[in-house]
Parts: C-alpha cells; structure tokens; sequence
C-alpha cells in the first residue's frame, strides 16, 4: 500500500503544486480518504460502510475513517490471500 501511495499520490516530489495544494493532499491522507481510496484500488470489492470525505479537522470523523479503513485491509487479508490477522 505505501507503494501505491507514493506512485498513485500526488505527494511525490515529482508533482509541482503549491504549499496550499499540498496541505489539503496531506489531509486527505491523514483522513484516510485517499488510503480509501488506494485500498479501493487493491481490492475493489466494496464495503458496506461509507466514508466522511468532509472531516474538517474532526477527530471523531478521522478515527471512524481510519477504522473503516482498517477493517477494510483485516478483510483483504483473511479473505482474499487468507491470512490471520491478529489485532
């Protein structure tokens, strides 16, 4: 998944974006809806859960993204590739 973020996102050093743009690319990470995203990219098959994309700064809402984005991975492991997750 790191690799993904880093070839998919738009955080590398490569991109020529403001301070401002690179700010609100960082949210979006630390929001979970880009790993979301990248997670969606790995295995598509859909959650029954639906993510915040507007957080504005609310732990509440970053904690419920992060924890559906959590579930999310644990479920790709032992479903798809079969492997124990111990939490």
């Amino acid at each position: 998944m790191c690799l993904q973020v880093r070839s998919l996102g738009p955080l590398g050093p490569g991109e020529d974006v403001g301070p401002e743009e690179r700010v609100s690319m960082y949210m979006e990470l630390v929001d979970g809806v880009f790993l979301h995203k990248i997670m969606t990219h790995i295995d598509p098959s859909p959650t029954n859960q639906r993510l915040n994309k507007n957080v504005n700064n609310d732990v509440s809402l970053r904690l419920y993204n992060l924890t559906v984005l959590t579930r999310h991975i644990k479920t790709y492991y032992q479903v798809r590739k079969q492997v124990t997750v111990v939490t």
